[in-house]
């Protein structure tokens, strides 16, 4: 839409596009009035044309401009130009959490931890002000490079759900709360709702629930319950998961009722990951949330369960069973169909606009009448005692009831059970494991995993813990460690130290920046890396590159050779690491002849080291012959160079250099002009020649250097100028 060079309100340069999604393009751009980069999110013109739309984005933009946090992507304006309207927002140097998921996997706890914190309190401070976001998401949350975490996006939901917009552009339904599912009211506690999902994700490397579409998808976040994150990855501490459980609750009322609420908990688990905080009891039949069954489909589940055909409930084969659950899900499938599609022929599974008009009908399912309640009831009560009898078969199956026994390498039982309650062997080695918990009687079976904690061959974690009561037929897992994961490390060496740690970050390592001064390798690109490029190493450990600083550049400060012969001021300036430039005589009263009477750099300024310094050498008192002659006119003209030492030019700025020529007691410009870094060295040659000088006594050359501010960097230069008067 902008191309690089726009120029937007006279104020914000386009740069260059970072990013699109659904509903708008983002661009990196730099603004002239307070000169620093900001990002500008320009919406698509599908949507600029809608003008109720672009009312209600605007209003709310607006709103999220009064948001200030460290956690929060600050907006600093809002406006349009030539028909697109567009955000201005604080830039932010990083990648999306979903990114950061894709590239390290499942995260750390203390990580999650850390990030959902700082999330939290991001949105605390926006509730407080009475903004909801209503679309929290891993893909609009930034990661900086510095650690920080910041919330983007605000406002842009409520906007577009106030409007008829595809839910393509609206990306995900993943992280929306059941209210939101549903089509209905959604407050703070929806947000809290898509926080749980996304710590969900940080902890497990998944989201809950994944569906064929979104209609699947989010029917599940209204009627399926979340497996356990514990359930995945026993490591995960219990308090971290029981905030994960109450976040997600189905009915906001049961849900943390603030963020502040939250971020309490969060900030106990900080302190103790297994604090008593969140719920309880991870399963509570108390606290599921009344699932809707109607009559249609109890009947469906009735008879996938064999009950009009007179199939005895109880234990059936494994075969039977699936061909059963099969059945039974084939039925309750071909009843959402038939009950929200008129035709099944022509519904298409991507149509977004039948996906909302799904949402929008599941909104009022929670308003029955008292002869629809007893149906539910009924039906509830009948799908626990099937879901029962399904458990009852798939125990008996596990346990081998009637069948003999069989043993693999990786799965073992005893004969006879000695202990009933179950012992630990968490960071046993596995055959010491083995050797406990055959002597205990307990049966046993082993998973095997990578770990960056548990050296290889020791026991991660056991799925029954220490001291739970043991019945028979009861097996434990074991993970046992396979120890770090060894993947290959890349060759980053001759890159910029950004596309080193981007490649280096991609590939599942972290990254340690080390400096230092190189006078072969160019500034800012990789001189090394440990470990080296094309060898393996753990996956998430560190790997250190350094950088390169450029040259080193020294300075020192330029003595002063006033009235010192020409062996002194070479030597003063030898002990100081500089050099001694050209030397000139002059004429003088009151400097004794063979003294210095200037030098071309000033005592006390600082320069590079070897830098040269020029010294005017004085030739006595003028003989009378050329007093006499001093009526004559000379013109002046100039020869040798000034020279750029150390001084680095901010990108577009130039330096004012100024040179007199001091002859008699008359003072003469030589050059008045701005220079910018390829204008130089100034070549003297080229500076016009002085005519009318009157008097060629106490002749000598002075320049100065000014920055674009007005400051004095004459120290960053070296002068080796030199005036020669002839007579005109």
């Amino acid at each position: 839409m902008f191309e690089p060079g726009t120029i937007i309100q006279n104020r914000y340069e386009i740069i260059e596009e970072v990013g699109t999604g659904g509903m708008s393009v983002v661009y990196k751009a730099k603004c002239h009035v307070l000169n620093r980069y900001v990002a500008i999110k320009v919406l698509k013109p599908e949507f600029a044309d809608d003008k109720s739309f672009v009312s209600k984005f605007r209003i709310e933009a607006q709103s999220a401009a009064g948001l200030s946090h460290p956690n929060i992507v600050n907006v600093y304006d809002v406006g349009e130009e030539n028909g697109y309207y567009y955000i201005v927002m604080e830039l932010v140097e990083g990648i999306t959490l979903k990114e950061y998921i894709q590239q390290n996997g499942r995260l750390p706890y203390s990580t999650a931890l850390n990030f959902i914190t700082q999330i939290c309190s991001g949105i605390e401070a926006a509730h407080e002000h009475h903004t909801i976001h209503r679309d929290i998401k891993p893909q609009n949350i930034i990661v900086s490079k510095n650690g920080t975490l910041k919330v983007t996006d605000f406002g842009i939901a409520k906007a577009a759900t106030s409007n008829t917009i595809a839910s393509s552009a609206m990306g995900s339904v993943h992280y929306i709360s059941p209210e939101q599912a549903r089509g209905g009211y959604s407050d703070e506690r929806s947000d809290i709702y898509s926080l749980g999902i996304t710590l969900y994700e940080m902890l497990t490397g998944r989201v809950p629930f994944e569906g064929e579409n979104n209609v699947t998808v989010a029917l599940m976040h209204i009627q399926s319950e979340i497996i356990p994150p514990r359930e995945y990855y026993p490591d995960i501490p219990v308090g971290i998961e029981r905030v994960v459980l109450k976040a997600t609750q189905k009915k906001p009322e049961r849900r943390y009722l603030t963020t502040s609420a939250m971020l309490t908990d969060l900030k106990k688990l900080a302190l103790d990951p297994n604090a008593n905080v969140g719920i309880v009891n991870a399963i509570d039949s108390t606290s599921a949330p009344t699932i809707q069954i109607s009559e249609d489909e109890l009947s469906a589940i009735n008879t996938a369960a064999g009950r009009q055909s007179g199939i005895s409930m109880f234990p059936i084969d494994n075969q039977r069973r699936n061909q059963k659950l099969e059945e039974a899900n084939s039925a309750l499938e071909s009843l959402y169909h038939d009950s929200h599609y008129e035709d099944d022929e022509e519904y298409d599974e991507d149509d977004e606009e039948e996906d909302e008009e799904l949402f929008d009908e599941q909104s009022d399912k929670d308003s029955l009448d008292p002869k629809m309640e007893k149906i539910i009831t009924i039906g509830a009560i009948a799908a626990t005692v099937l879901i029962a009898i399904i458990l009852i078969v798939v125990v008996v199956s596990i346990s081998g009831i009637g069948k003999k026994k069989t043993s693999t390498t990786e799965m073992a039982s005893s004969t006879e059970s000695v202990v009933d309650t179950m012992i630990s062997v968490v960071n046993m080695d596995e055959e010491e494991a083995i050797e406990a918990l055959n002597n205990a009687g307990i049966a046993y079976e082993i998973e095997r995993e990578y770990n960056d904690t548990f050296e290889e061959g020791r026991v991660i974690s056991q799925s029954i813990d220490e001291g739970t009561k043991l019945n028979e037929g009861d097996r434990v897992k074991l993970i046992i460690s396979k120890g770090q994961e060894m993947v290959d490390v890349p060759d980053v060496t001759g890159k910029t130290s950004n596309e080193a740690q981007t490649t280096l970050t991609a590939a599942g390592f972290q990254v340690d920046v080390d400096e230092e001064y190189d006078e072969e390798v160019e500034k800012d690109i990789v001189i090394s890396q440990n470990p080296g490029g094309n060898t393996k190493a753990a996956k998430r450990s560190k790997i250190t590159i350094v950088v390169s600083k450029g040259e080193e550049v020294k300075v020192t400060k330029v003595p002063d050779l006033s009235k010192m012969t020409i062996k002194e001021a070479e030597k003063a300036l030898s002990d100081v690491n500089l050099k001694l430039g050209n030397v000139t005589q002059e004429y003088s009263d009151s400097i004794k002849e063979g003294k210095v009477i200037s030098q071309s750099v000033e005592a006390g300024t600082e320069v590079k080291e070897e830098a040269e310094v020029s010294i005017t050498i004085s030739k006595g008192k003028k003989p009378a012959t050329t007093q006499a002659a001093a009526a004559s006119s000379y013109t002046a003209s100039f020869s040798g160079t000034i020279n750029n030492n150390s001084y680095s030019f901010p990108e577009g700025t130039q330096v004012r250099i100024i040179v007199k020529l001091q002859a008699g007691g008359t003072t003469y410009t030589v050059a008045d002009d701005y220079y910018d870094e390829a204008s130089l060295p100034l070549d003297g040659s080229s500076f016009s020649s002085i005519s009318g000088i009157t008097d060629k006594t106490n002749v000598s050359l002075v320049y100065s250097v000014l920055d674009a501010n007005g400051n004095d960097v004459t120290g960053n230069f070296s002068s080796s100028l030199q005036a020669s008067l002839k007579t005109e």
